[in-house]
């Protein structure tokens, strides 16, 4: 017995192209009809008046013969299109029955594990519906696990499979859940849910941890803290997840959530921070400290960023730290600053340390930066270190004095053959109209080579702020250069100072 093939939505659209086709020769033999049907003859003479009444004859007989090919074009159009429309109807009432055959025979599969352990062997987890319900484990062989209900956590993965993610908290302050860990063959982790933000005072949300993956996959992303977005209410913002650990054979670190931000009366939440990785893999990036809420007087500080996750044991660079909050406005009486920057994630055996995060600039008032975060130690054997973070900058203000700026992360070691990593510059001091200038953060020190590297160079420092009416700040001091490696390599450079303001 033979078999045919046929693609309905392939049929249909050659019998849109052939209606095209035949339109295209209609018009063509309509626009040659006059012309060519009626010659005139070249002279009045006998010959001339024979060739036209022959090339006449012969556009007649051509126009007949066209008349005749267009309908059977438009037969053979009708006829496609038909086809086309049986192999769709034909195709669609045998869904149905193979639709149902698939689920007949996954039903006897799942039978023997669900009665025994109530979890099937192929299939994905239920999506959790109810708040906190949890999603369903994924299939023991293959299936992703079912995102969870609002605050629930995800569904985890069997052998192969993604875990669920989870629920977004719900409510006043709620917080995420945690996403569901990836298959233990194979499958990413999933990702953490969003806070819960608040609007009439407590403070918002937590967001959930990521899930880990298996032996090899990519870690879930922590969820990001809820705001807190009450007015005249003391709240702070949520603190962000931690990303999910990478695939124990292979896999990226998952990256942290960000903190939550406030509108007024309350502190960012501090960021998530980044996942680390198994054996082979980088380390996830720390997330962003959340801003501070404005006040009157009091200053809010902006929330931490994240550290980066470690990098693979074997082979991986470390994970990005993550930037702080700038800290709320306001500050002028009780000031705060901005949040610090995340560290930089630490290398394995190979790989660069991960750089530091900026640290948060101040808001308003006296609020200094940030400092920012430390860079990363390179891999044991082989790794640069990580850059360290630049400080925020203060704050400016037209009354009192400037905020100072935040001191540069530190640059990180380098492993045994490897450069160290640049300090991080400071942050300039905030400016003033009759108060004086806030100091330049000073510079980061470079890190230090081990065997074989140069150190690294010194962060500059921060220019001081000015001052239309008080005295200038100060310029921070430049970082010190890193040391070179014992066995071969040159010191780092020292920074250079920030002009006063």
């Amino acid at each position: 017995m033979s078999y045919v093939v046929a693609v309905p939505e392939v049929v249909a659209s050659a019998a849109t192209d052939l209606v095209g086709i035949g339109s295209t020769l209609h018009a063509a033999n309509e626009a040659a009809a006059v012309p060519t049907t009626g010659v005139l003859a070249a002279g009045a003479d006998e010959v001339s008046a024979a060739v036209a009444a022959l090339f006449s004859a012969h556009a007649e007989a051509y126009q007949a013969l066209s008349t005749r090919m267009a309908g059977f074009h438009a037969q053979f159009v009708q006829a496609l299109t038909g086809a086309g429309g049986a192999y769709a109807a034909a195709e669609a009432a045998n869904a149905s029955p193979l639709a149902a055959v698939q689920q007949d025979v996954l039903g006897a599969i799942n039978a023997p594990s669900l009665a025994l352990l109530g979890r099937p062997l192929i299939g994905d987890g239920a999506n959790g519906t109810a708040p906190g319900q949890a999603g369903g484990a994924g299939g023991l062989l293959y299936g992703n696990g079912g995102a969870g209900g609002p605050g629930g956590a995800g569904g985890d993965a069997g052998l192969i499979g993604n875990g669920g993610a989870g629920g977004s908290g719900v409510g006043s302050g709620l917080a995420g859940g945690a996403g569901g860990a990836g298959g233990l063959l194979y499958g990413n982790g999933g990702a953490g849910g969003a806070g819960g933000n608040t609007t009439v005072g407590g403070d918002a949300g937590l967001g959930g941890a990521g899930g880990a993956a298996g032996l090899f996959g990519v870690g879930g992303a922590g969820g990001a803290g809820g705001n807190a977005t009450g007015i005249n209410v003391v709240s702070a913002g949520g603190d962000g997840g931690v990303g999910g650990r990478g695939g124990w054979l292979s896999g990226a670190g998952g990256i942290g959530g960000d903190g939550g931000s406030t509108l007024s009366g309350g502190d960012g939440g501090d960021a998530g921070g980044g996942g680390a990785a198994g054996l082979v893999g980088a380390g996830g990036a720390g997330g962003a400290g959340g801003a501070g809420a404005a006040g009157f007087g009091t200053g809010f500080f902006g929330g931490d960023g994240g550290a980066g996750g470690r990098g693979g044991l074997l082979w991986g660079d470390g994970g990005a730290g993550g930037a702080g909050g700038v800290s709320g406005i306001g500050g002028q009486v009780s000031p705060a600053s901005g949040g610090l920057g995340g560290a930089g994630g630490a290398a394995g055996l190979i790989g660069a340390g991960g750089a530091g995060g900026a640290g948060g600039a101040g808001g308003t008032g006296d609020e200094a930066g940030g400092a920012g975060g430390a860079g990363g130690t390179g891999g044991l054997v082989y790794g640069d270190g990580g850059a360290g973070g630049a400080g925020g900058n203060g704050a400016d203000s037209f009354d009192g004095d400037g905020g100072a700026g935040g001191a540069g992360g530190a640059g990180g070691a380098a492993g045994l053959f490897g450069a160290g990593g640049a300090g991080g510059a400071g942050g300039n001091g905030g400016d003033r109209f009759d108060g004086d200038g806030g100091a330049g953060g000073a510079g980061g020190a470079g890190g230090d080579a081990n065997l074989i590297g140069e150190g690294g160079n010194g962060g500059d420092g921060g220019a001081g702020g000015t001052s239309a009416f008080g005295t200038g700040g100060t310029g921070g001091d430049g970082g010190a250069g890193g040391g070179g490696g014992s066995l071969l390599g040159n010191t780092g450079a020292d920074g250079a100072d920030g002009p006063n303001g």
